[in-house]
């Protein structure tokens, strides 16, 4: 109330309505016209307490700002948390894509000395079937040249004794054979 008397006494006792002629205080003189609406207006916004009715808007949107700024402030902090979650989660994973490919490299490693070490084993069982080959075509080689040498003995041995012993002395040898058979045999 004293602020609306101030301004009305500034306003009364301000520049034109010095500088005018005349009385101030006539319905003539528009500054006085204006003077009066002006405090009309002031005290219908006083009567209707419009003062307090935009104090209690401004307060109320002053509170409407503060909780948007506290919402906003929670919710920074949950991003926050959220984001420190996701880097967390992110070393996780890198290292655990270390670790797959730190197993995957020691298994390539296993599997490469596996596949060497059953090539090693499949070379020498081929050599050892290759040497048994060679050992068995030789024995058989061996048994082979031996048959031929008996044979060849044989048929010598049977040449020279058909020219030694008569026709005679054939068939007496041939009995004398049969009867040591039997005699064996028996």
């Amino acid at each position: 109330m004293r602020m609306i008397a101030a301004i009305a006494a500034l306003a009364v006792g301000a520049g034109p309505a010095l500088a005018a002629t005349g009385s101030f205080v006539s319905l003539r003189n528009t500054d006085f016209i204006v003077l009066i609406a002006f405090l009309v207006f002031v005290g219908v916004l006083l009567y209707f307490k419009v003062p307090a009715i935009v104090g209690n808007l401004l307060d109320k949107r002053a509170e409407g700002i503060r909780r948007d700024l506290d919402e906003a402030k929670r919710l920074r902090e949950e991003a926050q948390e959220i984001y420190a979650s996701y880097e967390r989660r992110q070393r996780e994973v890198a290292t655990q894509a270390d670790q797959i490919v730190a197993n995957a490299k020691r298994e390539a490693q296993a599997q490469a000395a596996k596949a060497q070490a059953d090539l090693k084993t499949s070379i020498e069982r081929r050599l050892k079937a290759a040497e048994d080959q060679i050992a068995s075509a030789e024995a058989d080689a061996v048994r082979a040249v031996r048959d031929r040498a008996v044979q060849a003995a044989v048929a010598v041995a049977s040449e020279m004794l058909m020219a030694q012993v008569g026709s005679g002395q054939r068939s007496a040898g041939i009995d004398d054979a049969i009867d040591d058979v039997a005699r064996r045999l028996n």
